[in-house]
C-alpha cells in the first residue's frame, strides 16, 4: 500500500469512526423513544445499529479487497 493510499485509508476509517461514535451516542435516546412505540422495534433498531457497524467496515473491506486486486492485474 502506498504512502498516499494509506493516509486515504486512516482519514476514511477515522471519518466513519466519528460518526458511527456520534450514532451511538444517540442510539439511547432513540432506542428509548421507539421502544416507548414498541419493544421490540427497540431491540431491533438496537440491533441493526450494531449490525451496521459491523456490516460498514465488511463492506469496506470488501471494496479495497476487490480494487486491490484489479490493481494487482494491470
Amino acid at each position: 500500500m502506498s504512502g498516499s493510499s494509506a493516509k486515504s485509508s486512516a482519514i476514511a476509517a477515522a471519518i466513519i469512526l466519528a460518526v458511527v461514535a456520534i450514532l451511538f451516542l444517540a442510539m439511547p435516546r432513540i432506542v428509548l423513544a421507539v421502544g416507548d412505540v414498541s419493544p421490540w422495534m427497540g431491540y431491533a433498531i438496537a440491533v441493526l445499529f450494531i449490525l451496521g457497524f459491523f456490516a460498514i467496515f465488511f463492506l469496506r473491506a470488501r471494496f479495497q479487497r476487490r480494487r486491490d486486486a484489479a490493481g494487482d492485474d494491470g
